[in-house]
């Protein structure tokens, strides 16, 4: 007994760990379009990534947790000692880049390691959810690149006011938010509820014979005020209105990473804390948030220069244009419950909206850096998943683990 709680107190302190890697290095990619357009300071912008990507953790890291814990191997239970195998492994490796000043992508590299100890364990692969995750991947540099570089162009053209284009912009941004489920808000049957549902049963829209179009409705409305708050602050000033947007694009995306991002740090305990702890993952959820804020205040300025300086040089319409790509992408991620490395996703939007030429909002993408972090990307993965299954070995061997 003494030994399976001193197993689980080490992968209670893992996932903290893992956390703590998550919050320097995934959480910080999402604030660097903002530094590098100078409208927040780096040492800002690290104290509002830990903050935002700590609350953001709490309210939408559930669904992502749960295929981390469940979903990647069949057959098997994650035991304490695969769960500490597959975090050890996976924040060493991200703690190696991160250090390096390379973003490894943690959701390629607790995949692997969480594939490694799961087979290690005597699982079976889960193929379906590889087809699916692996699509999900190979479709965000597409999707991501298209999107940023089609939003830049619009945003750069001298044709098109600003007081039109990105008014219109942050109201798709509002829509989509009053949206998105949180585990904090009430809706029937004990699901997560939405700003926009919430506000339907309150005031009982359903009432006037709208139905399920009223949540519709709340959600265009809510969209609405949004652009009509921008197109004011633009009209006043467009410099600083095109600042307060961007800083407002950065927080909402950083809340967005935290809750795509926490489940690699938690996940692989969701079956510990059901069985040996009895907890609900709520718990958990509240111990990877605690970790993203730290991990953030400490470790994420280098990242964020890395991201903001290094792969492209943006200016603040750019900026907008790879956040709400990133935005969108991510939202659908934690829907379908899909892990994605939110530095693959910064980074593919950065580039995007840099190769559109022609304009005085400076750009520039770093080809060679590009392609150093696409082999980490591919090493990471591959090398999570041999070093994770000779890990769990190694450990169960150990008197009194195995």
């Amino acid at each position: 007994m003494s030994s399976v709680i001193g197993i689980v107190s080490v992968a209670l302190v893992a996932s903290l760990f893992m956390s703590f890697t998550v919050g320097a290095n995934s959480n910080s990619a999402p604030i660097a379009p903002a530094v590098g357009a100078n409208a927040l300071s780096t040492l800002r912008g690290a104290l509002l990534v830990g903050l935002v990507a700590g609350l953001g953790a709490i309210a939408q890291g559930g669904s992502i947790s749960e295929t981390i814990g469940h979903g990647l191997v069949t057959g098997v239970t994650i035991t304490p000692l695969a769960a500490t195998a597959t975090l050890l492994t996976a924040a060493t490796l991200i703690t190696i880049g991160n250090s390096r000043g390379y973003p490894i992508p943690s959701a390629f590299t607790v995949t692997g390691a969480a594939i490694g100890a799961g087979v290690a364990l005597g699982g079976g692969f889960a193929v379906m959810t590889y087809a699916k995750i692996l699509g999900f991947w190979f479709a965000i540099p597409v999707v991501e690149g298209v999107l940023a570089y089609g939003l830049a162009w619009l945003l750069l053209d001298e044709t098109v006011s600003d007081t039109l284009s990105i008014p219109l912009l942050a109201a798709g941004v509002g829509y989509t938010l009053a949206n998105v489920q949180l585990s904090f808000l009430p809706a029937p049957q004990s699901e997560q509820g939405s700003i926009a549902g919430v506000i339907t049963r309150q005031f009982n829209v359903a009432s006037i014979g709208l139905g399920e179009a009223g949540i519709v409705l709340v959600g265009v409305v809510l969209g609405l005020l949004t652009l009509t708050v921008v197109y004011w602050q633009l009209r006043r000033d467009v410099t600083t209105g095109i600042n307060r947007l961007l800083v407002a694009l950065a927080l909402v995306v950083v809340f967005t990473s935290g809750g795509s991002q926490v489940g690699l740090a938690t996940g692989p305990l969701e079956a510990v804390f059901e069985s040996s702890l009895g907890l609900p993952s709520l718990y958990l959820l509240a111990l990877g948030g605690l970790g993203i804020l730290l991990g953030g205040w400490f470790r994420s300025p280098r990242l964020i220069q890395a991201v903001a300086r290094e792969y492209a040089s943006l200016g603040p319409k750019r900026s907008i244009a790879a956040f709400i790509p990133a935005f969108l992408v991510a939202q659908a991620a934690i829907a379908l419950g899909y892990p994605i490395s939110f530095n693959k996703v910064m980074i593919s939007s950065i580039v995007g909206a840099g190769l559109v030429g022609g304009s005085s909002d400076s750009a520039g993408v770093s080809t060679t850096k590009t392609v150093y972090t696409v082999g980490a990307w591919v090493g990471s993965m591959v090398g999570g998943t041999v070093i994770s299954f000779a890990l769990y070995h190694t450990l169960a061997a150990l008197p009194g683990l195995g």
